[in-house]
């Protein structure tokens, strides 16, 4: 094969793998952030508190950070396509059986009504959720691993920042699509369709199922397994990261103070960027008083305005920051804080597009720190360790769950309003700033200490 040839093939493969890439993560999303836009129908159907809500979601998000962390490492040594398609396909099976709670809970209780029933679909809902947490983290690490597989460090950021886009499209496609299922049929106290939450998670399985077939045929793995050779400058002895020595993963992540550094900033960015998007629907309506179309709507431009910064810190890490992204994230989550005390601030009733505008900004400050965070993962720990370092830095980005999912739960209830709660998210915005600064000096990338 002449080298020509060999660039074009590598060319096209990168062109396969961040497209199949980005629609395989996007239905993932579609299969995760559907629960939010549904609460409102679980509340008013049959009566489930916000608490048990948050706790649905702080179990998700829990057990999503513990796949990963578990998930990180096995993707490291599988087959990418075969790994991704699993995961997606499983946790395609629990938003069915989501759907299906009500049915399973009257088989186990003998009946549609009383404590009996309501405890035997809370525990239903909960285990098809929590089963669907761990599924879902078999898709962040393989698409990570072939990114860093794929692209060079000194164009990661940026391509990782396309790829990033998957969140925001994934999660604001199905905001928008679920925020409309949730208004038809009859109308019940609270303004939703009677019922309709279930079609939040069937709709969804069903997209998901015709995209599996698409990625089964088009997601390509590793270079290597196309018949391609390394990519140049990513070069790694196999010493060093050897997967059954395992003081390498330990040194470089594990017990890397960086990492832990960076896991603590994810678990700020985390924090702030679930709030808005498992709470936002709820919060909107009973806060601001926007309806939950108008609050699906809301959430979406919070994703598309995502989109942006992602790409704006992608670039802006590899052209202006030296490939050193945490300079970029601190300047973001400083105008995230900004952003988020604005839309506080703005009284309820206020035309709708102030509300779009304020979490807008919101949301192109989030983004960005959120992929840049796993492009310096990625880049620190090379493309050997890459999903490691990913479901290592993952622990603590889903370790937030426990504030803004549970947490927000209770202290909304407990407080009987959401000042409290959001004032929480704020702040955490800032103890992010402070975190990235910490990170002002860290290195590009890790592979000139692996030649």
């Amino acid at each position: 094969m002449g080298e020509i040839e060999t660039v074009r093939r590598f060319r096209r493969g990168q062109y396969r793998m961040l497209v199949t890439t980005i629609i395989g993560y996007t239905l993932f999303y579609f299969l995760r952030k559907n629960l939010s836009l549904a609460m409102p129908g679980l509340a008013q159907d049959y009566g489930i508190t916000k608490t048990s809500l948050g706790v649905f979601l702080t179990l998700h998000g829990v057990v999503y950070g513990l796949g990963k962390f578990v998930c990180g490492p096995l993707s490291d040594r599988c087959n990418s396509r075969r790994f991704l398609c699993a995961g997606l396909f499983l946790a395609l099976l629990c938003n069915v059986a989501f759907g299906f709670g009500p049915v399973l809970a009257k088989l186990i209780s003998g009946g549609t009504e009383g404590a009996a029933f309501t405890t035997a679909l809370i525990t239903v809902l909960g285990v098809a959720w929590v089963a669907n947490g761990f599924f879902q983290s078999m898709g962040n690490p393989p698409c990570l691993r072939l990114i860093a597989h794929w692209i060079p460090p000194n164009e990661l950021a940026t391509k990782l920042s396309i790829w990033n886009s998957s969140h925001s499209i994934g999660a604001g496609l199905v905001t928008v699509l679920c925020g409309y299922i949730m208004g038809l049929g009859a109308l019940g106290n609270d303004g939703v369709g009677i019922g309709m939450w279930r079609w939040c998670f069937w709709v969804p399985a069903v997209i998901a199922g015709i995209g599996l077939l698409v990625l089964l045929v088009w997601l390509p793995d590793t270079p290597a397994s196309e018949g391609l050779p390394e990519l140049p400058g990513t070069e790694v002895r196999h010493e060093a990261t050897d997967h059954s020595d395992g003081p390498s993963a330990v040194q470089r992540v594990y017990l890397n103070p960086t990492m832990w550094v960076l896991g603590a900033s994810c678990f700020m960015v985390y924090l702030a960027r679930f709030a808005i998007l498992d709470w936002g629907p709820m919060l909107l309506k009973e806060a601001k008083g926007v309806s939950l179309a108008g609050a699906g709507w809301t959430v979406a431009v919070f994703e598309i305005a995502g989109i942006l910064g992602t790409l704006f810190s992608g670039v802006a890490t590899d052209r202006l920051a030296g490939g050193r992204a945490p300079r970029v994230c601190l300047f973001m989550m400083l105008g995230a804080a900004a952003c988020m005390a604005g839309f506080w601030f703005l009284p309820a009733g206020r035309p709708l597009y102030l509300y779009i505008l304020a979490l807008a900004g919101a949301g192109f400050c989030i983004y960005g720190p959120q992929a840049m965070t796993g492009a310096t993962a990625v880049n620190l720990a090379t493309k050997k360790l890459a999903g490691t370092a990913v479901g290592f830095t993952s622990l603590f980005s889903y370790a937030s769950v426990l504030i803004s999912g549970w947490g927000m739960g209770w202290l909304t209830d407990k407080t009987g309003g959401w000042t409290v709660p959001f004032t929480v998210v704020i702040g955490a915005t800032f103890l992010g700033a402070g975190l990235f600064l910490a990170l002002w000096w860290v290195k590009p990338n890790g592979y000139d200490e692996t030649r």
